[in-house]
């Protein structure tokens, strides 16, 4: 069973980053399934570095799309982005020390934390983006 499910309500108006927030939905789940699985700790931890990689590949697209179009939030947006960064990183590296597993702290901060910045400060955005030309 999948932790979060990608539909229209998450929507942006800005089909490349829906794109890439479906993308990151999808390995929000690969992960989940990972620990539930009881998968290895190295299938986990490559899921969680793979997740890492592309949220900041992810956050530097939507943060270079912003820039371009002058968004007036941009530097809000980009502190939460930085915020949650640095949240993940710390788990990650606590993992690779061995100090715990993936847990369901972390799949429900991933959870929480994507839907709601998703559902509140990424939608913000669209509306700019889209009036600027870009759909």
């Amino acid at each position: 069973m999948a932790l979060l499910t990608w539909d229209e309500s998450y929507s942006v108006g800005v089909s490349t980053l829906d794109n890439q927030h479906s993308v990151l939905f999808n390995l929000i789940n690969e992960l989940h399934a990972a620990m539930m699985h009881g998968n290895s700790r190295t299938l986990t931890g490559t899921t969680l570095r793979r997740l890492l990689n592309y949220t900041r590949g992810h956050f530097s697209a939507e943060e270079a799309m912003m820039a371009s179009l002058q968004y007036p939030g941009l530097e809000k947006h980009r502190q939460t982005h930085r915020k949650l960064t640095k949240h993940v990183e710390e788990f990650e590296a606590r993992f690779e020390r061995g100090e715990g597993p993936v847990n369901s702290q972390l799949l429900s901060f991933l959870r929480d934390w994507v839907t709601d910045h998703v559902l509140r400060s990424d939608k913000e955005y669209g509306p700019w983006i889209n009036k600027n030309g870009v759909r």
